[in-house]
């Protein structure tokens, strides 16, 4: 049973200091709660080293993905196979950040990977800033928390710097246009840059501006000239961009082999993203206590999870009772990518018979914890809880 630790002074204030007004649910219930989950020292120690070998664990499967040409089965579009070699033989690439989804963890439960949110992870700002400007608010101590994503995140910018010498330190950050919350992500994403040492520029993804002879461009509106960045940072998934833009891809491409720029997340991530991955992992550690089964097929006597390769935010999941019957599911616009199925395992539970999944961002180390709560299947009317370690 989850325990949770009420807080007298929400963090709305701050909030709204900050224009973060989207996560105060003024049309739903809150998205964040005026309480959080008490873990202990243990826990806190134990979602930190289990981030930290599963990153691992990706790593060698990611070689084995393009060692053995894997990438047609993990749903990988074949005009990114290219770019996704490139970025991952030059360390130059570096993954910036990810967030690990869990089971377990609390209660001597243990830690199951249910994924890798490593393209376009989001829930920076609840886990960086709010839980911590929570127990700001109610006078705890910030060391009662696992939580150093921005330090830890200025850190993988800082180490971008000292292995790109010959790139000028100019990061462009962008997002889609009309979605608030990736716009909170990526300002905290370009300040943690900031504080490394780049000078940082905003702008959507329609206005930026690529070539293949010379790199990417940002138009600065004080003068209307095309300033060139050598770092750009999308919030838009590598699939996307595959299947919408491919003429950017070919771009891209080249820009990454003439070495005009380096793009983040780099495309490899590509391979971690992919659902398929959980059924390689599988197969390569078998049985491993942070993982949970998975196959192409309904697993046989078992209750499992049924996700597309390319799902965001529980869409197009559902549970299967081990007669194959489903148990719930959640409809979505991904229903047209192959499936995988993974054995189901509970998620932690409150008195209310809420769920919760433990969230560890991973930004070169372990570096940050989050919950977020809902149903069954977590999907994006989930809200977010903080952590206080006791």
């Amino acid at each position: 049973m989850i325990s949770l630790q009420k807080l007298a002074t929400p963090p709305d204030t701050q909030l709204r200091n900050l224009g973060w007004d989207w996560m105060l649910g003024q049309d739903t219930l809150p998205y964040l709660a005026n309480e959080v989950v008490v873990i202990q020292p243990a826990e806190a120690d134990a979602y930190y080293e289990a981030a930290n070998e599963l990153f691992d664990m990706f790593v060698a499967a990611g070689q084995h993905i393009i060692d053995k040409n894997r990438f047609a089965e993990m749903g990988i579009p074949a005009n990114l196979v290219e770019l996704i070699k490139l970025s991952w033989e030059d360390d130059r690439h570096i993954h910036l950040y990810g967030r690990f989804d869990l089971a377990g963890g609390i209660d001597g439960k243990g830690i199951k990977l249910i994924e890798f949110n490593a393209d376009t992870a989001t829930c920076l700002p609840e886990t960086a800033v709010v839980q911590y400007a929570h127990l700001k608010a109610n006078g705890f101590d910030e060391n009662l928390q696992f939580n150093a994503v921005f330090e830890t995140l200025t850190g993988q910018f800082e180490e971008l710097l000292a292995m790109n010498p010959d790139l000028q330190p100019t990061l462009l950050v962008s997002a889609m246009r009309g979605f608030p919350e990736d716009d909170a992500n990526v300002a905290l994403i370009g300040e943690a840059a900031r504080e490394a040492g780049f000078d940082i520029e905003f702008d959507f993804v329609e206005n930026v501006d690529f070539s293949a002879e010379e790199g990417i461009f940002w138009q600065n509106p004080k003068n209307g000239q095309f300033e060139k960045l050598d770092f750009w940072f999308k919030l838009v998934p590598w699939e996307s961009i595959a299947e919408d833009e491919p003429e950017l891809v070919k771009l891209l491409t080249e820009i990454v082999r003439k070495r005009l720029a380096v793009i983040l997340n780099p495309a490899y991530t590509l391979l971690f993203q992919s659902k398929y991955i959980l059924k390689i992992l599988w197969e390569l550690y078998p049985y491993h206590p942070l993982l949970l089964e998975t196959s192409t097929r309904p697993l046989p006597g078992k209750e499992c999870v049924e996700k597309v390769l390319f799902g965001r935010e529980g869409a197009n999941v559902r549970i299967l009772n081990v007669d194959g019957s489903e148990q719930q599911a959640v409809e979505g616009d991904y229903g047209d990518y192959p499936k995988i199925y993974q054995q189901y395992v509970e998620f932690p539970q409150d008195s209310a018979g809420y769920t919760y999944q433990a969230g560890v961002f991973y930004a070169g180390e372990a570096c940050g914890l989050g919950f977020r709560r809902g149903g069954l299947i977590l999907d994006n009317s989930a809200g977010f809880v903080g952590h206080i370690i006791k």
